[in-house]
Parts: structure tokens; C-alpha cells; sequence
């Protein structure tokens, strides 16, 4: 249907099965794709995988302000500008309760998915400007909107972008640029793997049928299943939607 013809998109956290799984979908609906991500290996498969010249990457550390910064120049030099970023980029931290978890840990947690998206902002809402306006999409969680005992910096982490986007909603909608967070309950990709191993270590299986029964649907969701939420919300499909939440889920919030 090329829904994002004519279109700049920048993925963070590109070599992720999230932020790949988007940047295979936003390509094939027509968008110029910019995959950002730390790993160069990761990120050279990711395009492979994609199998199109209108997908490339950069290698850069979200945490880091001129990093934020490079990643946008190149986009605007490479492809002319900048219509959507989708601040995708996240860790999950270590399975353990407040009074045990390392203090330099909660620092990165909150580093990689708060400060992140929060420069990515920064460093995007001028070029999104400049094009008249457009999309930015921040990943959030169930965990968003729920408490889970044992993952708190990343239960806090994900809260927080939800406040983050309703504020910068607000200070971009003058702009014409929508601000908005898809929120997955567990999704087939490795940050799963590493939750269930910390929730039942050695019996991984056994906290992933714990997780898989909360979903009304009876599964985890696949990448291509975020994915297809994030195409709508970078899409003019939703021109008159900006500082919700929408959860992708399986109806687990129910």
C-alpha cells in the first residue's frame, strides 16, 4: 500500500527484533530506513535480512547526546530529512528485587530506555519540524502501566517514557508532529529469553507458561505484530492521534 512513501524513518534499537521486524515493514510500505543500533554486526544483518537499498544503518549510543545527534544528521544527509523516529532502543536489567539490585545497573536501565528516548527527542523534533511535521513513536511496556516484583528500574523506566511522550505531545503538536508509545506484553525476541531465564532460572519454560497464561490471546506476540502498530502510528492512517498509549498485548490489560 506504501503508506510511508516519500518518508525518513529512524529506528533505535534497529538490530532488535522489534526495531528490525519495523524496518523490514516501514521498507516494503516505502519509507527510507536509518536502523540504529551499538552493534555493527547486528546491524549489517539487519539490513541484509530487510534486503533493500532503502534500508542502512548507523552505529551509535543512544545514552549519548552526540550520538543522538549523528544519527539524525546522517538521516537528513543520506535521505533529505527526517519524518519519523521510532525510539525503540530498551534493556531490560537484571531479575531482582529492590534491596539487592546493583545501583549501577538501575543507572544504566534508566540511561538506555529514558535517557534515550528523552535525546532522541531532542535531537529529532527539529528535523521533524523542518519537514512539516510527522511521527515519533516511543516503545514502552505493559510494564508501563503495571507493577511486576522483581524488574522495578525497568517497570520505572517504562512508566516514565509514558509521561515523557504525553508531555512532548503537547510541546510538539504545534509542530504537527505526533508523540505516542506502544506498549507489547512479552514478544518472541531475546529480551524475553533473558526475563524468563531470571525469573526461573534453569526452568525458563516454566515462567514463560506462567507469562503466556496471562494473555487472553494464549501467546506472546511476534515482532511483526508491534511492528504493524507502529507502521499505523508512523503512517498518515493517524494524522489525528498523538499522546496515547496503545497497548499490544493480547488483552492482558484487560
Amino acid at each position: 500500500m506504501n503508506r510511508l512513501e516519500g518518508k525518513v524513518a529512524v529506528i533505535t534499537g534497529g538490530a532488535g527484533g522489534i526495531g528490525k521486524a519495523a524496518g523490514k515493514l516501514f521498507v516494503n510500505e516505502g519509507a527510507d530506513v536509518l536502523l540504529v543500533d551499538l552493534d555493527e554486526d547486528a546491524l549489517k544483518s539487519a539490513c541484509n535480512e530487510i534486503g533493500s537499498n532503502k534500508a542502512s544503518y548507523c552505529v551509535a549510543d543512544v545514552t549519548n547526546s552526540s550520538d543522538n545527534q549523528k544519527m539524525i544528521n546522517l538521516a537528513e544527509e543520506r535521505y533529505g530529512g527526517v519524518d519519523v523516529l521510532l525510539a525503540n532502543a530498551g534493556v531490560e536489567g537484571d531479575v531482582m528485587s529492590i534491596v539487592d539490585y546493583d545501583e549501577n545497573r538501575f543507572d544504566q536501565v534508566m540511561a538506555v530506555n529514558v535517557k534515550g528516548p528523552f535525546l532522541g527527542l531532542k535531537a529529532a523534533i527539529p528535523a521533524i519540524s523542518k519537514r512539516g511535521g510527522g511521527s515519533i513513536i516511543i516503545t514502552s511496556s505493559v510494564a508501563g502501566i503495571n507493577g511486576v516484583a522483581d524488574v522495578a528500574p525497568y517497570v520505572t523506566s517504562k512508566h516514565a517514557v509514558i509521561g515523557m511522550m504525553k508531555s512532548a505531545a503537547l510541546e510538539c503538536a504545534p509542530m504537527n508532529i505526533r508523540v505516542n508509545t506502544v506498549n507489547p506484553s512479552p514478544v518472541e525476541t531475546r529480551m524475553m529469553r533473558s526475563l524468563e531465564e531470571g525469573f526461573a532460572p534453569g526452568d525458563a519454560e516454566t515462567a514463560r507458561e506462567g507469562m503466556r497464561a496471562n494473555i487472553p490471546l494464549g501467546r506472546y506476540a511476534e515482532p511483526e505484530d508491534i511492528a504493524k502498530i507502529m507502521l499505523f502510528l508512523a503512517s498518515d492512517d493517524s494524522d489525528f492521534v498523538t499522546g496515547s498509549v496503545y497497548m499490544a498485548d493480547g488483552g492482558s490489560t484487560a
